[in-house]
């Protein structure tokens, strides 16, 4: 099987492509589209790391550089909660706020222009698609090829 006949090898260009756009546009207001993604999820009332670690889909340690350099660039700051030590809870302050919204106008513009160009159907489909695809790839395991292996 060739690499470009493969499912991942498309849903990983397209990200890389959306990914490389949303950079672009995002280091015009001094951001990456990582840290415009973390800013969109963080709430008012803050969020835990453990909470954004899951959402960015990395562990809490790895996270942690980043919202160093986020600390740095005056986006945001963490209290570490009175009763548990370990919990720790970001907030974004005014700066932050500022940035959030410019992140937000970028992906709503993003969206909206998708949208002007796949039919509703077309929409439907590819997240009904997607989200069987995620379904398939949390049920999969390695026994599928090891069966595979065996029955040579």
């Amino acid at each position: 099987m060739k690499q470009q006949e493969t499912v991942d090898y498309f849903l990983k260009v397209v990200w890389q492509n959306m990914a490389n756009t949303y950079n672009q546009i995002a280091s015009g207001f001094g951001i990456t589209q990582a840290i415009g993604y973390v800013l969109i999820n963080i709430e008012k009332e803050g969020t835990a790391v453990s909470k954004l670690a899951g959402l960015l889909g990395v562990k809490a340690t790895s996270l942690s550089r980043m919202l160093n350099n986020m600390e740095e660039l005056g986006l945001i700051y963490r209290e570490t909660s009175a009763g548990d030590k370990r919990s720790v809870k970001v907030y974004l302050t005014e700066f932050g706020v500022e940035k959030r919204h410019l992140a937000r106008e970028v992906v709503i513009s993003f969206n909206e222009y998708l949208n002007e160009n796949l039919s509703s159907q077309e929409k439907n489909n590819l997240v009904l698609t997607l989200q069987k695809l995620n379904k398939l790839t949390l049920a999969y395991t390695n026994t599928n090829v090891n069966d595979e292996q065996k029955d040579k």
